[in-house]
């Protein structure tokens, strides 16, 4: 995106062709409204930036099929030279189709033809260089396919294009299809409007529209279509004295035949350039962010450094790129359609005013007649930035320029608001985005600060780049995503086919034609470039998100998509993946347990287990269970956490509910989850950092999950990251780590297992040589947790952790499962609410004890894997001094 510099935002709008109700397509469902696939096919020209084109904005969908456009706008226009009747000097002439041809050279490259070109759609800007506007309208309604107005002006379009006359694609047989505009359409266009601005007049004035089309067609007769136009029109004269090199270019643009005609490419290499274009520097577009090519080649500094210091007008807003502008308007409480309507081109009609016409007997009628309501009015209106600068008035020229090495940064007032007010406010938006701009131009470098800033939180503008940091998405992802094979016909296709349709199709973008081809070609090209894995129902749910944020660049879309699923569901998407879920739903249930107990009893009576609601909230992330404004909210916090913070999210989701499922049996239970009742998100993740800051790393361990990568810090493999912090990873394997157990006796446990080295952590230990001792405490630090040793009292007197308590296994609980009373039954009690960790030598009865105390809706009892004897070998077991 181009800075928006003197440029200013415009608006217009058009209605899509209606669709009849009643019909449905091949596939059953209802026929996609026109509306919906102008939209996605819009999404494409925000992606096509050049000096000579208006810069594409948005575009929003209103009532009965009414289409806003947003688009860079300039006041002035050819128009505007047209209006003074007087000859454009010869060099001007050639300056203006140069950077017209520009313009058109660029846009054919991707695709596009303008096809409504004409003096009013070329602009000027305030350095009086040309930018091509409405460019995009041929491309985006498919032609004219999908709009009842034709696509183009009658005294611009080219013979052919006149010949063919007004179509659509639906009314040919596929056989009889008329081909649709190509680029020479355009240089005719532009030909005819260089002979006006030659002339200093506009033609055919006084002709209507069909006379003007049948005297364009009879042209094929006529050997010399320039001089048959001037005798025309009585500007024989002022022709003659034109210079050699523009009549040269007349005739070359108003070639009759389009098979002799030249195209913009190639008309822009002609001679008759040869003087002008050594004044223009080629394009190049800057690369993008994650890409091979060096963001920095072209980067060039004055001479003198002052100059970059220097305060002209100390308008920072326009420094900003129109998209963020136009994000910011919005925000301050920019409204398209009332900008419409105050301009009157959308104009309000009593109901009586729309009834249909009626007959009487006599052939009478009565009631409205045509509605041109329907036909185009490519009035722009040029949206007022009056009311975002008075937003912005007191925000200073540092916030458009912060210092990314200050680390006492202080963020606004705003920053301890709710995420939904804070999404809104307009400054402080400002602020973020600013901000994450910059950090996401020094990716990967700026990667530790980008992770810290977003746990504050992502601004929804840059979120889609966020993430894909966050993911650690580096290198040549294109090249890597065009190498794909994403044509050639795979079994999967017909599963991905009906799948595609049922995705977020609430989404106007994921649900228009244009999002299910890219829906398509992401989640085949993942398929295709994982062998050893296969697609599963689901897959498209999980790829809704960032295809959403991504929609024009479907290779970070895949690349996300990519990093994304191994570090949350490493092979979930196996042939066979049953142990994978079993493994997961299991360790959720002990989540549960750990910490509401209460719940997890309840639930475990009434046979409500995670296989019955789970299964689809893992397998998509959540994706197929909320809608994406939600997702994205959801999202931002789980890319800060590692593989175990699912876990917290579903028990926090759970705890939303507990009140109504501990009230309910298994029937109410399952009707419930039938139809998901509205969840808090903002609270669902706050209450999930929470339960993840209470977990031990360890007791999500999963024998299945990705394996860590090697550390090659200088503390023997272990994180240097806080202990319960959201941005943790997994930990590598240590000799104190956790240990795999069969599948079957993990489900007999309720109690998570923790290692040794968490356990040591807990207990506030630190190294000295190779093993870990106890740290002097001050009198006011207070321990994390109570572990409680069952063994006998002989075993614990031998040796024990410090600080632990014994209450032996065999004496702790009465025949009707309460705890027995003793010494330590009141210390137990006052650690209620805290980690528990229950250790002994034989693994049936630490598990049994640590049932008993979740029955007892004792919360956050885990067990220490190994039992007392993977912590002997560390020397940390204390000795009591003999008493004298």
């Amino acid at each position: 995106m181009f800075p928006l510099k003197d440029a200013e935002m415009g608006a217009f709008t058009f209605f899509a062709s209606a669709l009849p109700h009643d019909v449905c397509g091949s596939n059953g469902l209802p026929l996609t409204p026109n509306s919906i696939k102008i939209l996605g096919r819009f999404q494409i020209l925000k992606t096509i930036t050049h000096p000579r084109l208006c810069q594409y904005v948005d575009i929003s969908r209103g009532k009965h099929e009414r289409l806003v456009v947003v688009a860079e706008h300039c006041e002035r226009s050819l128009e505007d030279l047209l209006r003074e009747r007087k000859p454009v000097s010869c060099s001007t002439v050639l300056c203006i189709a140069f950077e017209v041809l520009q313009g058109l050279q660029y846009m054919n490259k991707h695709g596009i033809v303008h096809r409504a070109l004409s003096p009013h759609n070329i602009l000027l800007d305030r350095k009086g260089h040309i930018k091509l506007a409405k460019f995009g309208l041929y491309h985006m309604t498919a032609h004219g396919d999908d709009v009842d107005f034709p696509i183009g002006y009658p005294s611009y379009l080219a013979p052919e294009v006149i010949a063919q006359g007004i179509f659509k694609t639906t009314d040919h047989m596929p056989s009889k299809k008329p081909l649709p505009s190509g680029p020479k359409s355009d240089v005719w266009s532009l030909g005819i409007i260089l002979f006006e601005l030659c002339v200093g007049r506009k033609l055919f004035q006084s002709l209507d529209i069909s006379e003007r089309l049948k005297f364009l067609l009879t042209l094929d007769c006529v050997d010399d279509t320039l001089i048959v136009l001037a005798e025309e029109h009585g500007c024989l004269d002022i022709i003659k004295e034109l210079p050699e090199t523009v009549i040269d270019l007349l005739n070359k643009c108003l070639t009759f035949h389009p098979s002799k005609r030249p195209t913009p490419d190639q008309l822009m290499k002609d001679k008759v350039f040869s003087e002008v274009s050594p004044l223009y520097t080629p394009f190049t577009k800057p690369a993008s962010l994650f890409s091979s090519s060096l963001r920095c080649a072209d980067l060039t500094l004055p001479e003198d450094i002052s100059q970059l210091c220097k305060d002209i007008n100390n308008d920072y807003l326009a420094e900003r790129s129109i998209e963020e502008v136009y994000y910011l308007w919005c925000l301050a409480g920019g409204d398209l359609e009332k900008e419409l309507v105050n301009k009157e081109i959308i104009r309000s009609k009593p109901p009586i005013c729309t009834l249909p016409n009626f007959l009487f007997e006599d052939g009478e009628s009565f009631g409205q007649g045509r509605d041109r309501s329907s036909l185009l009015d490519d009035t722009t209106v040029t949206l007022s930035l009056c009311q975002l600068r008075n937003r912005l008035k007191d925000v200073g020229g540092e916030a458009f320029y912060p210092l990314l090495e200050d680390d006492n940064n202080e963020l606004s007032a705003a920053a301890t608001l709710p995420l939904i007010i804070r999404e809104k406010d307009t400054e402080y938006q400002l602020n973020r985005i600013i901000l994450f701009d910059r950090l996401l131009k020094a990716y990967p470098y700026k990667k530790n600060q980008i992770w810290k800033e977003a746990r504050v939180d992502i601004p929804p503008l840059m979120r889609g780049l966020t993430w894909a940091a966050l993911l650690g998405v580096e290198g040549a992802i294109h090249a890597k995503y065009d190498a794909i094979d994403k044509d050639t016909p795979i079994p999967t296709d017909r599963q991905i086919e009906v799948d595609i349709p049922r995705c977020h199709q609430y989404d106007e973008l994921l649900s228009s034609p244009e999002g299910h081809a890219k829906f398509r070609r992401v989640l085949k090209a993942w398929v295709v470039s994982h062998p050893d894995l296969v697609y599963w129902q689901g897959l498209d749910s999980l790829c809704a998100p960032f295809l959403y944020l991504n929609f024009n660049n479907e290779a970070l879309a895949y690349a996300c998509m990519s990093a994304f699923i191994p570090k949350y569901l490493y092979n979930f998407f196996l042939k066979d993946n049953s142990h994978v879920i079993q493994e997961y739903l299991t360790v959720f249930s002990q989540m549960i347990a750990f910490h509401d107990p209460e719940l997890s009893n309840h639930l475990n009576e009434i046979g409500f287990i995670p296989d019955l609601y789970a299964i689809p909230w893992f397998l998509t992330m959540f994706t197929h269970v909320f809608p994406l404004h939600k997702i994205f909210h959801l999202w931002d916090t789980l890319l800060l956490g590692n593989s175990s913070f699912p876990f917290c999210i579903g028990v926090a989701i759970l705890q939303q509910l507990r009140d109504r499922l501990l009230a309910n049996g298994f029937n109410e239970c399952i009707l419930l989850f039938s139809d998901l009742p509205e969840i808090d998100i903002e609270r669902c993740v706050r209450e999930s950092i929470n339960l993840f800051c209470w977990t031990p790393k360890s007791a999500t361990y999963r024998q299945h999950a990705q394996p860590p990568k090697p550390s090659s810090d200088s503390s023997g493999g272990r994180s240097s990251a806080p202990y319960f912090s959201a941005e943790c990873p997994d930990p590598p394997k240590t000799d104190l780590s956790r240990e795999s157990i069969p599948l079957n006796d993990l489900k007999s446990e309720v109690s998570p297992r923790i290692s040794a080295e968490d356990l040591i952590d807990l207990c506030e230990l630190t190294v000295t040589g190779h093993f870990k001792t106890p740290s002097k405490k001050t009198k006011s630090s207070k321990p994390k947790l109570l572990v409680v040793d069952i063994r006998n009292s002989e075993d614990f007197i031998r040796g024990h952790i410090s600080g632990s308590i014994n209450i032996p296994f065999s004496a702790a609980f009465t025949a009707e499962g309460e705890l027995t009373q003793g010494p330590y039954t009141a210390m137990l009690q006052n650690f209620k609410g805290k980690v528990i960790v229950i250790v002994g030598h034989v693994a049936k009865h630490t598990a049994e004890f640590a049932a008993h105390l979740v029955k007892m809706k004792y919360p956050r009892i885990c067990i220490l894997d190994g039992g007392i004897n993977k912590i002997k070998p560390t020397g940390l077991l204390t000795i009591p001094s003999p008493q004298i």
